[in-house]
């Protein structure tokens, strides 16, 4: 299926007028208002063949220039049978950054939104365990943010010390 048939068959099927397309370095885009952001995905898995979620990451955009929002949630889809591509992305703001989670369609989405929102703060409303993976539990921010500071935060933490080997 082309990208314009793609396209075609999401406005057809989940209205999403308001999406916008892009090509970059031979990759088609998809930009979504958040709020449409469940259904577009179930529409590209359901309809148009897109079975594989390849990659959720995330982009904190502060101090980029021209940016209108803060964080940018980017899922990466490719359907095996065709091996077509899709980026689709979607926008957040402080102070409650939250998208609705794709582990409903995805179940390999379950630690992807686990290390975004680990790394981020970006909350998946619906996912089944949303809590941290890579920094340990009671670590208070996150690191993938531009506005943590390069060299980290003096944190206090009560983590017990690392045995270190004799000899």
């Amino acid at each position: 299926m082309s990208h314009e048939a793609t396209v075609a068959k999401l406005q057809a099927a989940c209205g999403a007028a308001s999406l916008s397309t892009s090509d970059f370095r031979d990759n088609f885009r998809l930009a979504i208002p958040v709020g449409s952001v469940l259904g577009v995905l179930k529409c590209l898995k359901e309809q148009c063949g897109f079975d594989m979620l390849a990659d959720l990451t995330a982009v904190d955009y502060l101090h980029y220039p021209n940016a209108k929002d803060r964080y940018g949630v980017i899922y990466c889809l490719t359907n095996t049978a065709s091996g077509e591509r899709i980026v689709v992305r979607t926008f957040v703001n402080d102070p409650d950054p939250t998208v609705p989670s794709c582990y409903s369609l995805w179940k390999g989405a379950d630690w992807l939104e686990r290390e975004v929102f680990d790394m981020y703060g970006i909350v998946f409303s619906g996912h089944p365990d949303l809590r941290r993976i890579l920094m340990p539990e009671g670590f208070a921010s996150y690191p993938l943010r531009k506005d943590y500071p390069l060299r980290g935060r003096l944190e206090r933490h009560n983590f017990p010390p690392i045995p270190r080997a004799e000899g």
